[in-house]
């Protein structure tokens, strides 16, 4: 009987250290709280994320814990794809009226480092060559926001575009060197505070710092990437709070594991039995 609760407890720990190190590296589930990504994914369904797709990093936070810890990139493996569907942790940066530091979305990649993007009557435009839409892309609203009308919150500010007719915009990728000056120092600083340590950006009368030092330009330290969910109506992604830088990409989605009707209400197994949706488990994200 000892012989067998040893042998017991060592398989377990076997097992839970396994299950460390596929969270850490590998592996990790996502639920999906909104319809932002609606028709291919659904408030319910829980994804299978393969951190490994892109790269091979250290944990943010120490497992199991909020507790955040410095992530050191081990080796790269490849780059997001167009049309990639990723989950990321939102910069802080990048939108203020989101705290929570842990705060995962799930969007799809329409844009590369480097890209010119542009929306014309809700198609998409990369580099100035028209791109077909996935099959998954919804529309809620039949009315198209007129060329020239400026959307509430729309990035960046200082921009007449809207969810419909967008761009063009040039997507930042590591290695660019920005000249700096006062007029566009508003639209970088966001970008490169996320990138520096310390005080990031100031700016002293017509003199700009980063970390008190005086700047004339800034070379990009990391790539960027352009997302949208596919229920562009609504979906609150880049074309409101800007760029996710690649240090944020948590991984790829690939399978749904699991998908129950979060609308439907239960009061007993039976009843919750029903809102299991049965056709979406396994199905893999395109």
């Amino acid at each position: 009987m000892i012989k067998f609760i040893k042998r017991f407890f060592q398989v377990l720990i076997i097992l839970l250290f396994v299950t460390l190190i596929l969270r850490s590296f590998f592996i990790a589930a996502y639920k999906i709280p909104t319809g932002s990504m609606k028709n291919m994914l659904l408030p319910g369904d829980f994804l299978i994320i393969s951190k490994a797709d892109y790269k091979l990093t250290t944990p943010k936070f120490i497992p199991f814990t909020h507790i955040k810890i410095p992530q050191i990139s081990l080796f790269n493996i490849s780059k997001p794809k167009l049309y990639d569907v990723i989950v990321f942790n939102l910069p802080s940066e990048y939108y203020s009226n989101i705290k929570d530091i842990k705060l995962n979305l799930v969007k799809r990649v329409v844009g590369l480092p480097g890209d010119t993007l542009q929306l014309i009557n809700r198609n998409l435009y990369i580099n100035f060559k028209r791109i077909d839409p996935p099959l998954t892309v919804y529309y809620s609203n039949s009315k198209i926001f007129s060329n020239g009308i400026r959307e509430n919150g729309i990035f960046p500010r200082n921009k007449k575009w809207n969810t419909d007719n967008y761009g063009p915009l040039i997507i930042p990728q590591k290695g660019d060197i920005i000249k700096l000056n006062l007029k566009n120092i508003n639209y970088w600083k966001k970008l490169i505070n996320s990138e520096t340590d310390s005080i990031g950006v100031s700016i002293e009368g017509t003199v700009i710092n980063i970390n008190g030092k005086p700047v004339r330009e800034y070379t990009l330290k990391q790539d960027y990437f352009f997302v949208m969910g596919d229920n562009r109506d609504n979906s609150l992604d880049s074309r409101f709070w800007g760029f996710v830088p690649e240090n944020h990409i948590l991984g790829k989605a690939l399978i749904i594991y699991w998908s129950e009707d979060l609308d439907t209400s239960f009061s007993s197994l039976d009843e919750y039995y029903d809102t299991i949706r049965f056709d979406r488990i396994f199905l893999g994200i395109r």
